[in-house]
């Protein structure tokens, strides 16, 4: 059986990037957008990338950024993926899918079943897609939990992860209900925003993991 990928996203510090690292996550993600309380500027962000090491992928995570700083960021972090967690069209993703050797992730919202199939337009610009709540005050990591039984039987036209108020108390649930073969985890594992709890992650990865072993 496959084992479960663990994205812990929203990370900051040399300290929670080898909590993360050592409790079994396959992917970290650094947001570089200024208004979250998780923001990180590229040049920490680089500095967090040279950290980790190469059998766990970076995410960088980007929200409606321009073509000429992304290309400056891209180079300068050298990150595995490329997370869009905006508005995005498909347009803007094929083009940097046929220029580079990224992974291509989009998030999109999901409110209802029409929110997956509008999703649809990205299966041939993006390697995956992150399903993660509605938005609210920001474009992601809002603790706000998406309803699985959207995803009941959903054929996915692209492997995919799942988001949205996960924490290590509902995350085997979400597993065994979705079936999700990625699981993405932010606010739900800090003391206060922005400020991961290095506990709180290992419990996280922990409980991901049994879950997907028990399924």
């Amino acid at each position: 059986m496959p084992k479960t990928l663990i994205k812990i996203c929203g990370l900051s510090t040399p300290e929670t990037i080898d909590a993360a690292v050592d409790a079994g996550a396959s992917h970290i993600g650094l947001v570089h957008y200024e208004p979250s309380p998780r923001h990180v500027s590229i040049a920490d962000a680089a500095k967090l990338r040279a950290r980790t090491p190469k059998h766990v992928k970076v995410v960088l995570l980007t929200v409606n950024m321009q073509p000429e700083p992304m290309a400056e960021a891209l180079q300068e972090v050298q990150p595995d993926v490329l997370q869009m967690h905006g508005g995005e069209p498909p347009e803007w993703l094929g083009l940097i899918k046929s220029k580079s050797n990224l992974e291509v992730w989009k998030a999109v919202g999901v409110k209802s079943r029409t929110s997956l199939e509008q999703a649809e337009r990205f299966q041939d610009v993006a390697h995956r897609l992150i399903y993660d709540a509605a938005p609210g005050a920001l474009p992601g990591g809002n603790g706000l939990l998406l309803d699985w039984r959207l995803l009941m039987n959903y054929q996915h036209k692209l492997p995919w992860g799942l988001a949205g108020g996960l924490n290590a108390d509902n995350v085997g649930d979400a597993i065994r209900y979705t079936g999700a073969e990625l699981v993405d985890a932010s606010s739900g594992l800090e003391s206060e925003p922005g400020v991961k709890d290095t506990a709180k992650i290992r419990a996280f990865c922990e409980a991901a993991l049994a879950a997907k072993a028990s399924a």
